[in-house]
């Protein structure tokens, strides 16, 4: 799928720990990711909390980079671009604090995660601020999407229940 970018930081370890960089805008654009970023935001869950699949329309459309920091999550993404080769296709990919992976998401795709242990936490680096008239999202267990959620009975806000499904849905990009 074109456009997502997985990033595996070089973790120094030592006796205390370890140490790595979570964002270098210099090295960050030699990998291709030249993003301006002006939000952050931090979420915690539990186990089997789904939240998404989101995402914000032009003009305050969002490019995220996130990561885990505590606990481990299933990562999806869903290509919203109209006429785009993968439109409608899923991807997902297993974020933890134990592998820190950071995965870079830009605009044009819906975005959601599956905590796969309690007390997990998430951060977004976002490329626009947030601005309600502008959010979006596709139902998260549209049977279209192919995602294979884990959790037997997961915990889903009430927002996120009501989301068209892809065939009802019209793409901003």
């Amino acid at each position: 799928m074109e456009g997502p970018i997985i990033i595996e930081p070089r973790i120094f370890h030592d006796p205390r720990g370890y140490f790595f960089e979570s964002y270098n805008a210099d090295t960050f654009a030699t990998a291709g990711l030249t993003a301006n970023f002006v939000q952050d935001n931090q979420s915690l869950s539990q186990k089997n909390a789904v939240r998404g699949l989101h995402f914000q329309a032009p003009p305050f459309e969002q490019g995220k980079l996130v990561r885990v920091v505590q606990g481990a999550v299933v990562d999806v993404v869903v290509d919203i671009r109209k006429g785009s080769k993968t439109y409608g296709q899923s991807y997902a990919i297993e974020l933890s604090a134990a592998n820190q992976l950071m995965f870079w998401i830009p605009p044009g795709f819906a975005h959601g995660f599956e905590t796969l242990e309690d007390n997990t936490i998430f951060l977004y680096k976002c490329t626009n601020i947030y601005h309600k008239g502008s959010e979006g999202g596709l139902l998260w267990n549209d049977p279209a999407l192919k995602i294979q959620w884990r959790a037997q009975e997961p915990i889903v806000s009430d927002k996120d229940q009501i989301l068209p499904k892809l065939v009802d849905f019209t793409s901003p990009f």
